[in-house]
């Protein structure tokens, strides 16, 4: 288990953000926000798919105005993104859970107090999204486009955001690439104990996005940096809670699910394995319990991964062994190691239900 950071928890409708609260999956619509049609279809697909926390975009006043019919429709808490127009903020405080502005282009400091003095009024938190492509001139200017500039324009706003009486806050430290993305969330960390936000922004396709992702989030998760994250992905919606849902799984963030350990193909294989880790995946899938199994293919590491494994198959030529917590159990010929693994594994993931 990773050491986290503990900050402080704030909630976003009935998610708690911080604290002790697991680590929230978010993502984003991608249709008109006014289409409110396409836009809660989309949110009860990212709903099924395990999605905690969904954002909209609002760039104009019709998309405002379409949040309140929105939030009638669907069960997630829902985020309203706002950008330069913060009368945008303050209609859509009226109805949504969180308020995400980014300092770098809403205005004046006038204007955001307005939005802060919504939010109050109706116990809703702000995200401060500071991203490195957007950051105030004054910052921009003195720093670049870097992991200072984006720290100094993220405690400016924490500070003026205190000042006016609110606390209530979540933090985004964005940049296009790993290096300045990790690095401004390790520079930040240390300086206050608001929940923060992880994200790569515009990461690319699922290819590049699930890389870049899996090393700039997997590493400030490692650090125990992170309360709530959403992965960008250029694609299909379903497709950034499934990303995002692995990297907290094998960053150890939050283990959930079978961790299926299964060699690489190499001449030493004495059976079909990719046809036998792809059934068990496919049969396994529903099982939530945070289990080590191990599908290994040839007697060189199998015994020896199979001693540290929940539950194990040690394949050889046309039999194999089945094992458990390191002990033989089985053994069988090929065609029926599948069918054994799979019962014991569903036989150990009750007993884990049961005693939790």
């Amino acid at each position: 288990m990773i050491n986290r950071v503990k900050t402080k928890q704030i909630f976003v409708g009935g998610i708690a953000i911080g604290g002790d609260a697991p680590i929230s999956t978010q993502s984003m619509t991608f249709s008109r926000t006014s289409d409110v049609a396409s836009t809660v279809e989309q949110i009860k697909r990212l709903h099924f798919a395990g999605c905690d926390i969904v954002r909209c975009a609002v760039p104009d006043m019709e998309d405002a105005l379409a949040l309140k019919s929105i939030k009638e429709q669907i069960e997630l808490p829902l985020v309203a993104d706002i950008h330069f127009n913060h009368k945008l903020a303050l209609i859509a405080a009226e109805v949504v859970d969180c308020i995400r502005i980014n300092p770098g282009n809403i205005g004046s400091k006038e204007k955001v107090a307005e939005v802060v003095k919504a939010c109050q009024a109706r116990n809703i938190p702000i995200r401060i999204g500071v991203n490195a492509g957007s950051l105030e001139k004054e910052f921009l200017n003195k720093y670049g486009q870097t992991a200072k500039g984006m720290v100094a324009s993220a405690e400016y706003n924490i500070k003026y955001l205190e000042d006016l009486g609110f606390d209530d806050i979540k933090i985004s430290l964005k940049a296009s690439d790993v290096g300045r993305t990790v690095d401004a969330y390790r520079m930040l960390r240390p300086k206050n104990n608001y929940p923060f936000h992880l994200g790569v922004t515009e990461a690319g396709t699922l290819f590049h996005a699930t890389v870049k992702s899996s090393i700039g989030l997997g590493t400030l998760l490692l650090d125990g940096i992170g309360d709530t994250m959403r992965v960008s992905i250029t694609g299909e919606l379903e497709e950034e809670i499934n990303v995002a849902r692995a990297i907290l799984k094998d960053s150890g963030a939050m283990p959930d699910g079978l961790n299926i350990i299964s060699c690489p193909t190499c001449g030493r294989i004495e059976a079909d394995l990719v046809s036998a880790v792809a059934e068990i995946e496919k049969r396994t899938a529903h099982i939530k319990a945070p289990l080590n199994v191990s599908v290994m293919g040839c007697v060189v590491n199998a015994i020896g991964e199979a001693a540290h494994a929940d539950v194990a198959i040690a394949y050889g030529k046309g039999k194999g062994l089945v094992m458990v917590k390191g002990e033989v159990i089985a053994n069988l010929n090929e065609d029926e190691l599948v069918d054994k693994f799979v019962s014991e594994v569903e036989k150990m993931a009750e007993e884990s239900d049961n005693a939790r």
